[in-house]
């Protein structure tokens, strides 16, 4: 520091400098610690917790599937000779979906015809034998012998053709096995064999699949605990009461939107699965227009209307250790974070069921004040109060 003196400087100017040097850097902290103490608190949006009749939804996902998925398989052997549709086709019933070489099969209704057409003559053979004995007999001729003999024969004969119109009708049924039809109107599924190819009634895989669409069954499961929740929601004194008591469901489609048409909810299976715990149901859905195929997936929608709803916006709410969270503002505007128990939701609200009351305040934007650090419990703030009515127009249930 004696660089900044004349040599000859007195030592006693040495000491005053380096004093009000250090007077003057005492000054600045003080000041630096007077401003940030003096800083005002944080202003913030707050509402007050309300309750009001609502109606909260609870989702299951759920897979589709037509109301029959109706399995085409050949009924004879052969190569395909001809596919008159091709996959995704919209078929009606009675439609010619694909043809088996018939030839093999016409020939055994030409042997079968041919065999009718012998057995015929043989009984018309056998016939005139009985006409012929019979008055014979009548007259002493002959004895009764030969005539009972030329009956059996003529009895025989009418057996054999009777076996062969049976097989002359077999084989015409083989042949018509050739042309296979659609079943019901639907959708043609997956193709997976081609023209040429060998089938067999063996065969492990269907030709195809044509799945009836007219209307849509939704497949979905609950756990045990949602279930007993479930059946609690409904009036009557069985399960299968219940359900008929429910109201129409909607269905999510994958992209979010909601299908224009409401299901019925059936239950599917009369038992818990001992793997997932899970007890099935299904919800079915009219389709007249085809909107929805087999495959598709969704989300069923379950409304259940409450008369006195805590509502929180969701904005005003954060996560953390799969608990939900929200400032609440307590005497001289002090901040203490509590938990809630959400008992389901809309696009906007939180269904509270636990945690906070009507008439509490809770900081609306936790979002925004989490991206500025967060707030702690017994942190001051400056509240601005919103309008419950102005929120709810803005950003309705």
């Amino acid at each position: 520091m004696q660089k900044f003196f004349r040599k000859n400087s007195h030592p006693l100017q040495e000491l005053v400098f380096v004093f009000i040097t250090m007077l003057a850097l005492h000054s600045c902290k003080s000041s630096a610690d007077n401003s940030h103490m003096a800083q005002p608190p944080q202003s913030l949006p707050v509402i007050s917790v309300v309750s009001m009749p609502s109606t909260t939804y609870q989702e299951y996902p759920a897979s589709l599937e037509g109301s029959r998925d109706i399995e085409i398989r050949p009924q004879v052997d052969g190569y395909l000779d001809r596919i008159y549709v091709d996959e995704g086709a919209r078929v009606k019933k009675g439609q010619l979906l694909f043809k088996v070489n018939a030839r093999p099969y016409s020939e055994q209704l030409n042997n079968a015809n041919a065999m009718y057409a012998a057995a015929k003559a043989s009984l018309e053979n056998a016939e005139i034998n009985v006409n012929k004995l019979q008055p014979l007999v009548q007259n002493n001729v002959i004895s009764d012998v030969q005539l009972k003999s030329a009956q059996a024969a003529y009895n025989a004969a009418k057996a054999n053709v009777a076996q062969a119109a049976a097989a002359v009708q077999s084989a015409r049924i083989n042949v018509g096995y050739t042309f296979i039809t659609a079943p019901a109107n639907g959708y043609v599924g997956k193709i997976p064999l081609k023209t040429g190819s060998l089938v067999r009634e063996s065969n492990d895989d269907p030709l195809t699949v044509i799945s009836e669409t007219k209307d849509i069954r939704a497949y979905f499961s609950m756990s045990e605990v949602a279930f007993l929740q479930f059946k609690d929601l409904f009036p009557g004194k069985t399960f299968e009461q219940k359900i008929k008591q429910m109201p129409p469901v909607e269905l999510i489609l994958a992209t979010d939107s909601v299908y224009p048409e409401k299901g019925k909810v059936e239950l599917a299976e009369g038992q818990f699965n001992k793997t997932t715990g899970a007890i099935n149901f299904r919800a079915t859905f009219p389709n007249a227009q085809g909107t929805l195929r087999s495959g598709n997936t969704g989300k069923i929608r379950i409304a259940r209307k409450l008369n006195n709803a805590i509502i929180v916006p969701q904005e005003s709410t954060f996560e953390l250790q799969d608990k939900i969270f929200v400032y609440t503002v307590a005497d001289s505007n002090k901040i203490v974070t509590k938990p809630i128990t959400v008992s389901g939701k809309s696009a906007n609200y939180y269904y509270v069921s636990n945690g906070v009351s009507p008439g509490e305040k809770i900081v609306l934007s936790s979002q925004s004040t989490l991206m500025m650090g967060g707030l702690r419990d017994g942190m001051p703030i400056t509240p601005q109060m919103v309008s419950t009515d102005s929120l709810l127009r803005a950003k309705p249930l």
